[in-house]
Formats: C-alpha cells, structure tokens, sequence
C-alpha cells in the first residue's frame, strides 16, 4: 500500500477517542477496525476480515507475552489467598512507616528488576501496592513509578529483553556489534535518565503537580478505617486472605524463583549453556519472551511445592487459584491485544505507518548535527502513535544507521541513543501502550487516570530530553547535552518546589 499520512489516523483517532470516552478498549476497537476499513477501501466484508486476520496474527505472534501475564497472574492470586501478600504488607509496613520510605522502596524495587519491563511492572505492582495503600499513596502515583523504573530502566541495562530487543534490530547486511553500540548510547539515552531522575526528584522533594498532585491529596485525605470512603479509587481491590501457615518468605521465594528461572531460561535460550558463548552475548541472541514464560512456569510448579506440602492450600484451592489468576488477567490481556492489533494494522503489512515516517525522514535533507533532535521527535510521535516502542525502534534504527552509512562516529551514537530515548519516551506517553497498560493493572489503577496523571510528568521529561539532543548534536558532545538536561531539571525543582511553597501559605 502507498504510504501517506492516512497510516497514523487509526491511533490518533484511537487516542482522541480514548480522551473523550475514557474507555480504552472501546478506543483502541474503533481505531482497528477504521484502519481495517482504509486498507479494505471500506470494503463492509474486507474489513471486518482484516481486522480478524491483524487480530490472530498479533495473537500469535505475541503468545508467549500472554502466556508469560496469565501465568504471573495466576502466581500473584496464589499469593494472594496463601495470605503472604497480607503478611508482607504487615512485616514491610514495620519498616515503611513513611509515604516518602514506601516511594523510595519502590523506585529501587523498579530499578532491581531490570531484565523485562512486563516483569517488572507487574512484580513491583504486587509486592508495592498493600504498603502504598496503608501509606496513603495514590493508585496513580503508584503507577506512574511503575511505569518509569520499567522500561527507562529496561533500556539502560546491557541484561535485559531490551538491549536484546535492540542489537537484533540493525539492519541484516550491517557489520556493526549491536551490543556494542547498544552500551555506547547508555549516557546518551536522555529520556531514560531524566525519567529515572524526574521520578526521584518528586519523591525526595515531594514536588507532586498537576492531577497527580490531585490524586494525592486524596489519597492523604482517605480514612483507612472505613473502607466505603475508598470504594471510587480502590473498587478494584484485591482480598488477601488470613492464613497462620505462610509467612513473608511465601511472597519473597516465588518472586526470587521467577527472576532465577527467567534468567536461566533466557541464558538457555541464547545458547549459553552450549559452551563458548559470554553471557552478554547470551542476552543478545535469547529469546527473552520465552525465556520469562518459562521462568513463570517453573514458578508456578515451585509455588505448588511451597504451598501443598504445608498445607497452605489444598490442592483444589491451589486448582481453583490458577483458573482465578487466570481470570484476573483477562482485561489486561484484552487491552494488550488490542492495542497490538492496532500497531499491526499500522505496519508495514498494512498501512505501512513506520515506511511513511521513514521516506518523510529521507525526503529531505537536513544538517547532520539536527539529526539527534529530529530523530528523537520523531520516534516520540511514532511510539506514541503506535504505542510500542520496539516496533518504533525497529522502524527508525535501520533508517538513522543508514544516514551515517554504518559508520559508527559519536553523532551516530548519539542518533541511535534519540532514537531509543524517543521510543521509550513516545510508549512512556501513550495510553494504548503495553507498558501503560500492564502499570496501571499492575497498580489496580483506573487506567485512563494513570494515563491523564502521568502525561504531565512525561511530558516535562521529553522536553528536557529534546533540549539536550539539539545542545549534544549542535556541540557533538553527549555530556553537553547531559548537562544541560541536569540542568534544566535542576531548575524545574527548584522552580516547582518555590511554587508549591507559596501555594502552601
């Protein structure tokens, strides 16, 4: 098909609707289907036949991710009715008695868990969400920390799904190492950094602003002691259930067992147990979505062998636990396969979204030294267009490489660092993102607020991170632009800080 603007229609009516409805799956229905409708030129019969086939292809070719959420679904319920959570929550908040310690403690908990942001949304949402809701921390906030430490953290860490994600992205005819290249971009990736140090920054000087700041005043203002006060932010509360024979360690070993099973699954994946290859290059060649499947079964089997001999759960609780997990899990899947549907109608099978963005990039010819900049922009529209930012990096990788011929030079480095940086960045803001999905379940948030909080936030980030693209193309120099970011971000505290201050009086 004939790449035009049309391509990015179906997302952005997809997020308009989504604004005016607050009804995602509604928004992201609609936006497949007219996208079914362009490509079928509204052909009645062709287009609900393309939806289906987009529908089960993505389905398909994103198995093992479902697979990989319901079987964490079914863990985390298993959890919840051996009663662990319930004493986790109890022994943490000992030790947790601040708002400012619990946010604290789920930042570095975002930052420990670092080999896949599916993983790690959905593991800091269950271990984080009884203590910030003893602590009156809002769902959103929750939420939006979720959703920072996940996939900037992801994308700045050599063992993740992500650098994996990354060096197999280079074009197929190039002699570049993508691992390689993938460390050179650390320091130059703005958005992940600043996303990371924005996050930080409103928990250590409790700059809150916006509707967040909203949200939060209205979580410090709920009475625990009746729970009716808390039934329109919190009706979807899960029930942890009172049980003498478990203990902390129930909740820790089943969260310790899956990130060692989905490493070591990983690392069998990429060939390292066959002898003569590093673990980094493991990481590169794994297939990291299988391996955290497998990591989730052997999981499961391990929670079985914890609970049923100790007579935690019976063996039809521990049955009937996996179908409730199961359960639990369907409205996040539900999204997720919508909103993959509607990036497949945008690909290039389709509507070819990703080669319009590309032949508009090669069209004209612009100085080198803007490149970083425009790079990063237009992976921010893309990824938020889209709502995934593998799909925008694999796009724009090849296209940004081909400017520079392959040569590996430091604007290259730099453009390659925008181009991922604008991935994460674009997916960060986008409401029919995987990731802002799978943060505000993993929250138990509504997920239109997560989406209408955090945007603000995301939205200061990316325009720090835009300003230190241009001073590091314009100087050729990473710290430059490094610096400037800091900077800048420097001044935002301090200005929203002295607002707030005079708010306050």
């Amino acid at each position: 098909m004939e790449t035009t603007f049309i391509s990015l229609l179906p997302p952005i009516l997809a997020i308009i609707v989504s604004i005016l409805t607050k009804e995602v799956n509604l928004s992201l229905a609609i936006g497949l289907f007219f996208g079914a409708a362009l490509y079928a030129n509204f052909s009645i019969f062709d287009t609900v036949i393309t939806a289906f086939d987009v529908l089960s292809s993505r389905v398909y070719g994103n198995m093992g991710v479902l697979i990989f959420i319901v079987l964490l679904g079914m863990i985390v319920h298993l959890m919840n009715m051996s009663g662990a959570t319930k004493k986790y929550a109890a022994w943490a908040q000992k030790r947790l008695q601040t708002r400012k310690h619990t946010l604290l403690a789920t930042f570095f908990l975002g930052i420990i868990i670092f080999v896949d942001d599916y993983f790690n949304c959905l593991t800091v949402g269950t271990i984080m969400r009884p203590i910030a809701d003893r602590n009156k921390i809002s769902r959103e906030k929750l939420a939006y920390i979720i959703d920072s430490t996940a996939a900037p953290i992801c994308m700045i860490a050599p063992i993740s799904s992500w650098a994996a994600a990354v060096s197999s992205s280079l074009p197929e005819d190039s002699s570049i190492d993508g691992f390689q290249l993938f460390l050179k971009t650390i320091p130059a990736n703005f958005y992940s950094l600043f996303a990371l140090c924005m996050v930080l920054g409103t928990i250590i000087f409790n700059m809150d602003f916006g509707k967040m700041k909203k949200r939060e005043l209205e979580a410090q203002q709920r009475n625990l002691e009746t729970p009716e006060d808390d039934i329109r932010i919190y009706e979807n509360d899960s029930e942890d259930i009172e049980n003498n024979r478990s203990g902390v360690i129930d909740l820790i070993l089943p969260v310790i067992g899956i990130i060692v099973f989905s490493i070591i699954a990983m690392l069998y994946t990429g060939g390292f147990f066959e002898g003569g290859i590093s673990i980094p290059a493991a990481f590169a060649d794994c297939d990291a979505v299988t391996g955290l499947a497998v990591g989730s079964f052997y999981t499961v089997l391990l929670v079985a062998v914890l609970y049923l001999p100790r007579k935690i759960v019976t063996p039809k609780e521990y049955l009937d636990g996996l179908v409730e997990g199961f359960k639990k899990m369907v409205p996040a899947t539900l999204i997720l396969t919508l909103a993959w549907s509607l990036g497949g109608i945008c690909g290039g099978d389709y509507l070819n979204a990703g080669g319009f963005v590309g032949e508009t990039v090669a069209k004209y010819s612009l100085p080198m030294e803007l490149m970083p900049f425009l790079f990063f922009l237009i992976s921010v529209l893309l990824a938020f267009s889209t709502g995934t930012s593998w799909g925008t990096f694999g796009i724009l990788l090849p296209i940004a490489l081909a400017v520079f011929g392959n040569d590996v030079n430091t604007l290259a480095v730099m453009t390659t660092a925008a181009v991922l940086s604008g991935s994460v960045c674009g997916d960060h803001l986008s409401p029919i993102s995987d990731t802002t999905i799978l943060s505000s379940t993993a929250a138990e948030c509504e997920h239109y607020q997560h989406f209408i909080t955090q945007v603000e936030y995301g939205l200061v980030t990316a325009a720090i991170s835009a300003i230190g693209f241009l001073v590091a193309g314009m100087t050729g120099n990473i710290a430059a632009g490094l610096a400037v970011g800091v900077i800048l971000l420097a001044c935002l505290i301090v200005i929203t800080k002295t607002v707030l201050s005079k708010e306050a009086k």
